[in-house]
């Protein structure tokens, strides 16, 4: 696994600097790897009419890495920046949850703290339901951030800028209750990259040269105690700038957004132990269509075939209010083929990323089973 052999000062200047100083909007940046593309989904959309101008100008994110099913949650946003996706989730956990962003960069965190009386008074609130913390997502220690007390966690395209992926992961895992979820949008490549690429301030700051081979990430990941990540949609990132594109060659970048959750006694494959799960229960956000992920479909009252991965995702979660979770593991009936639910081949799926053991986020040669 390829490692950046600069030191982790060296990139954090590289970064405070540059979506401190040299971004002054959005459209400063030279590829769209750290702005997001395509429609919000629609239980996001009429909360970004709530958002501050002067926070939406200072966005610097690859997806919309807001999951369903927050209300009354706690929720941690890991390189919140100008803190938009923060005040998006503080409108979906209600005045009874709390988010808390946390960002190393002082001009970005001074937009987000500046703005938070108006959001709240936007919002109706009559306590603040969000909190900004300057600090490290390699060290949420030194937050104070404790061990299993965080239901969520999002990120939105800064994970490849961290130059020590595997404590980021491991701090997320450490804070995450049992049953809690990391959900992050960012960049990954279809190969490791080259030193001269990956030790690039310019094209690390643009998302790209700190973007892990996604085979690697995945092993990561699994090491880390997520041992079924699961990939909700996928996008290719588009680089604007000759001088770019012509330094990272034929490497190729996706904007991913994955699930991760942290559950015991899943399995490193897709197992069948003879279980159903149906959606019961409408989530409010979704309605009568619940996508876990790119190939895992549910519609409301139809049962479906599961492995026991999936079965504990929907039923040991903040989820299960919403499903039923029929037959247990006691009986093993071998590996399960984990295609398309029903309701995905009927009505097709938001995201048809293709996402393996050992396969790719980025589209080519995606593996058997969930992950």
């Amino acid at each position: 696994m390829s490692t950046i052999d600069t030191s982790n000062d060296d990139v954090r200047a590289w970064v405070k600097d540059y979506y401190g100083k040299v971004l002054a909007q959005s459209s400063d940046l030279k590829t769209n790897a750290c702005c997001a593309t395509g429609a919000p989904p629609e239980h996001v959309r009429a909360g970004l009419s709530n958002v501050h101008t002067r926070v939406l100008e200072r966005f610097y994110g690859c997806g919309f890495p807001i999951p369903e099913a927050l209300s009354g949650a706690t929720v941690l946003d890991l390189g919140c920046g100008t803190g938009r996706d923060v005040y998006l989730i503080a409108q979906l956990v209600g005045e009874n949850g709390m988010v808390h962003g946390v960002d190393m960069t002082d001009e970005q965190l001074a937009v987000a703290r500046e703005t938070l009386p108006w959001h709240m008074q936007r919002f109706g609130y009559g306590r603040e339901n969000v909190a900004f913390h300057q600090g490290y997502i390699e060290d949420l220690r030194a937050l104070d951030i404790a061990d299993n007390s965080v239901d969520v966690v999002v990120s939105n395209c800064v994970v490849n800028l961290s130059p020590r992926k595997d404590l980021v992961l491991a701090e997320v895992f450490r804070v995450l209750k049992p049953g809690g979820e990391f959900y992050f949008s960012d960049v990954f490549c279809d190969r490791r990259l080259p030193a001269d690429i990956a030790n690039d301030a310019l094209l690390h700051s643009e998302c790209l040269g700190g973007a892990m081979y996604d085979a690697d990430f995945m092993q990561l990941a699994k090491q880390s105690g997520f041992v079924d990540p699961r990939a909700i949609e996928s996008a290719p990132i588009t680089i604007n700038s000759a001088e770019v594109q012509a330094r990272v060659g034929a490497a190729r970048f996706v904007s991913t957004t994955l699930r991760l959750f942290k559950l015991d006694g899943l399995d490193a494959g897709c197992e069948d132990y003879g279980q159903i799960a149906t959606y019961r229960e409408v989530m409010p956000e979704v309605g009568r269509l619940f996508a876990l992920d790119d190939h895992h479909l549910f519609e409301l009252g139809r049962p479906e075939r599961v492995c026991g991965n999936t079965a504990a995702m929907l039923g040991e979660t903040r989820f299960a209010p919403y499903f039923e979770i029929t037959g247990d593991r006691s009986v093993h009936y071998g590996a399960f083929s984990c295609g398309n639910t029903m309701a995905a081949d009927q009505y097709g799926s938001a995201a048809r990323a293709s996402v393996g053991s050992g396969g790719s986020t980025s589209g080519g040669g995606g593996g058997g089973g969930c992950c």
